[in-house]
Parts: structure tokens; sequence; C-alpha cells
């Protein structure tokens, strides 16, 4: 990039946040429909490149935090897993390449996500489909396991959304959900959500040319619960054994509960 772009690019960067980006977006995800729409647009642009910007923003330290992940959930032979807002499927292909599950599906409400995943190495093994987090198109007590990628902080309406999963687990079934999280204390939590403004502003336009397409992390977590949140409401829900596992000083976080046998 040449001194020219490079200035130009701040440039745009500025005045994006001058005309309260974080607010525009704040605004259009606090209805649930509008949030629902908003979601389908967002991820349905940046289908195309999603993976490679996972690794860019993680430094690749995603996989591990999946494969960690997939460690708690502890599927075993004959287990149906669903990996839901799967995106372009990162959790269902690892869990088909180990080769334990009797069925693998991956559940999105993006279809430009689902053709995606659809293009990748194993993809044959998994069962793609398009559905809602809200309305799953399973019967009860059907699933064994649930997996969730960075996709709870996408929920419209978050306690319906785990009472659909807690309605298709089957007794003892497990969800296990990886999502940014919260830092403690309160000032160093406010200089995190600082640098993801900034981190998801510059990875956005630098991947997508769209500052937009990654900013919506910092501003969805500020309306979620994250993982002391979410904890307490699967316990509510009637989830038991449910905890949390804090990465990166709770920057992100792995959720986990089980349904009573």
């Amino acid at each position: 990039m040449t001194v020219g772009r490079h200035v130009q690019t701040l440039r745009n960067m500025r005045s994006v946040q001058e005309k309260g980006l974080g607010a525009r977006i704040q605004g259009q995800i606090v209805d649930p429909e509008e949030k629902r729409r908003y979601v389908r647009r967002l991820f349905g642009g940046i289908a195309g490149r999603y993976d490679l910007t996972n690794d860019v923003m993680s430094g690749g330290l995603h996989r591990r935090w999946k494969q960690l992940a997939l460690q708690i959930a502890d599927i075993r032979e004959g287990h149906v897993l669903l990996d839901l807002a799967a995106g372009t499927g990162d959790f269902a292909l690892r869990a088909a390449r180990e080769g334990r599950v009797e069925r693998v599906i991956a559940g999105d409400l993006t279809l430009e996500m689902l053709r995606a995943g659809k293009t990748r190495e194993h993809a044959e093994a998994v069962d793609w489909l398009a559905c809602d987090a809200l309305s799953l198109p399973f019967a009860d007590r059907t699933v064994d396991r649930v997996v969730v990628g960075y996709g709870l902080r996408n929920f419209v309406d978050l306690p319906q959304g785990l009472s659909e999963i807690r309605r298709v687990l089957r007794p003892g079934g497990k969800l296990v959900a990886l999502d940014f999280g919260r830092i403690e204390p309160k000032w160093l939590d406010g200089l995190y959500l600082r640098y993801l403004e900034i981190s998801t502003s510059v990875a956005g336009w630098a991947l997508h040319r769209n500052v937009e397409s990654y900013r919506y992390i910092p501003e969805s977590l500020r309306t979620y619960p994250a993982q002391r949140g979410v904890t307490e409401l699967m316990q509510r829900l009637g989830f038991v054994h449910c905890g949390h596992l804090d990465l990166v000083y709770g920057a992100m976080a792995i959720n986990f509960g089980e349904i009573p046998d």
C-alpha cells in the first residue's frame, strides 16, 4: 500500500468513527427482527473471507480454542452433533474428521456461510442446514451435543435460543459455546473494548474494505451478558454442571452445561 493510499484509508476510518459508527450499529441490533436481518446481511457479505479473517484476527489461536471446546464437549461414539450458528462449519468439520459421531449437522441462518462451508475439505461428511436458532427443526431430545462458535452473541433472543438448545438435547447432552468474553476489572474491560473497536475496524477495512464488517463484534459485546451472564442464564433454564473457562484473561471464554439425566 502506498503512503497516499494509507493516509486515505486512515481518513476514511476516522470519518466513519466521527459519524458514530458504533451508535449506528447499535441502532440496528436492538430490535430482534432488525438484528436478524442485520446479522444475515453482515455475515453474507463476509462469508468468502471469513476463515481468513478469523486466522488474521486471532493469530490462528481460534483453532486451538475450538479444539479445546470440542474436548470439553466430550463427543463419543454414535453421537449426533449440532454445530449451531456454524458459519463455514469449523466445529462440524473437525468433528467429522475425528469420525466418532453418527451424524454431524452444521446449522446457520446465513446461506452464504453454508455455501462457503460446503466447498471445504470433508464437507460431504456434514449435513448443511439453513435454520434459525430460535426455532430449531429437530424433535425434542434428538441431539447429543450442541457446539456454538462465536454465535451466541448473534442470537436475537438469547434465552429463547438457549431454551431451544435445551429442548433438542437428550438427557445427559451437553452445550459448549466459544465466544468473546468480558474482562475484569471494569477499567481493563473498557480498554479491551476500545482495542476491539480499533482492531476490528482495521481488519474490516483491510480484508473486506468495510470498516463495519467486524466492528459489529465490540458493539454486540456491549449488550451480551458474556461468560458469567451466560452461565447464570443456563442455570436458570435448567442446565446443570454449568460453568465457563476463561481464555486470554477472559477476552475469550468457553461456556458449558449439561441436561440432567
